[in-house]
């Protein structure tokens, strides 16, 4: 009797252990699908805000329509691309894919925050405003505007609101520092105000940027 009692306890304690580990992995995929869908919303809602404002481009144009147009579109073929990475789907009308087993979702996890990149040349002596040097971020990015009014400010698909970032058109030594205020689907995007301050006569992309953030 002795013999079976203890058999009986081991077989107890090896359920309630398998049961832990079950319960672990399921709060692992959890988190990892609340995660996933944040970063789903904040694409979803750039994708519908470039969008519309396409749609009120069209709908009111004028003699800078087709430019804006154009580089809204520019920035909506970016957003979808960082959704097919992300998992989200979009509206590209594709199937959604069959979720991953809790190994896979790592790799997915780690996909919106790139390698560091090489540092890019160093501004232009003497350019820009206020707000100090700070670490280069996104390398290589080209800087648009959101087409949102109000006060200078940005948004950004890597940095957290609050954050702030000077950015420096290259081309002519402008800079602007402005507080990360909401989600979009690029590294940063400037709101109509602060793109005034840092944009060239007639152009409505910057193609050398220095992205810093600073603070």
């Amino acid at each position: 009797m002795s013999r079976r009692k203890t058999l009986s306890r081991k077989k107890k304690v090896a359920l309630i252990a398998g049961a832990l580990v079950l319960a672990g992995g399921t709060a692992v995929v959890l988190t990892g699908t609340s995660q996933a869908s944040v970063a789903c919303d904040g694409l979803n809602t750039a994708l519908a805000n470039n969008e519309r404002f396409i749609a009120d481009q069209r709908a009111n144009p004028d003699a800078q329509s087709q430019a804006r147009i154009a580089n809204r579109e520019a920035v909506i073929a970016q957003i979808r691309l960082q959704q097919a990475a992300s998992g989200c789907g979009g509206d590209t009308g594709a199937a959604a894919p069959a979720a991953p087993a809790p190994a896979q979702l790592a790799p997915t996890q780690a996909q919106p925050a790139p390698p560091a990149q090489p540092a890019e040349p160093a501004p232009p002596a003497g350019g820009g405003e206020g707000g100090g040097s700070g670490d280069v971020v996104c390398a290589g990015s080209t800087v648009t505007l959101s087409g949102e009014a109000g006060a200078p400010a940005a948004s950004s698909n890597q940095f957290p609101l609050g954050t702030r970032l000077k950015v420096t058109n290259l081309d002519n030594a402008k800079s602007t520092t402005v507080e990360v205020t909401s989600t979009s689907g690029s590294c940063v995007l400037l709101n109509d105000a602060a793109f005034e301050q840092v944009r060239e006569p007639g152009k409505f992309l910057i193609r050398k940027a220095r992205i810093e953030r600073v603070g």
